[in-house]
Parts: structure tokens; C-alpha cells; sequence
């Protein structure tokens, strides 16, 4: 599991760049949502590789036999 990292570089005009790393999927635009709101505008959004990997998930079933009481 890799670390979740928001990193944030403000320009001296008060532009803010924001880089969003850790996170997998769309679920990124969820966590920095609120973050945006409140520091304006977005001019535009880049998505990375994250963005478009899949979670994997595992299932695992298991089968139990009857024994029979010949």
C-alpha cells in the first residue's frame, strides 16, 4: 500500500499548483474537492497514471465437505 500525498506549490502571484499522489482512481477528486472550493478557480486538471489503474480486489471462497456417517 503505497502513502496517500497532497503537495501543494504556491507561486508568488497566487497561483497554486496541486499534486496528488498515493491515490488510485477517481476517488482523488473526492479528497481534493473541499481543498479546491475553498482556494478558488481551477484553471485546469491533469490526471496522472493513478487515475486510471484499477483497485484489485480479492475473493476467496471456500468450500467445506459433508462427511457421511456410513
Amino acid at each position: 500500500m503505497s502513502m496517500e500525498t497532497l503537495e501543494f506549490i504556491i507561486y508568488p502571484d497566487g497561483r497554486v499548483q496541486e499534486k496528488v499522489t498515493g491515490i488510485v482512481g477517481a476517488s482523488c477528486a473526492e479528497v481534493t474537492a473541499a481543498i479546491e472550493e475553498q482556494l478558488g478557480t481551477v484553471l485546469s486538471t491533469e490526471k496522472t497514471s493513478e487515475y486510471y489503474a484499477q483497485t484489485q480486489t480479492t475473493t476467496n471462497t471456500v468450500t467445506q465437505a459433508a462427511w457421511s456417517d456410513w
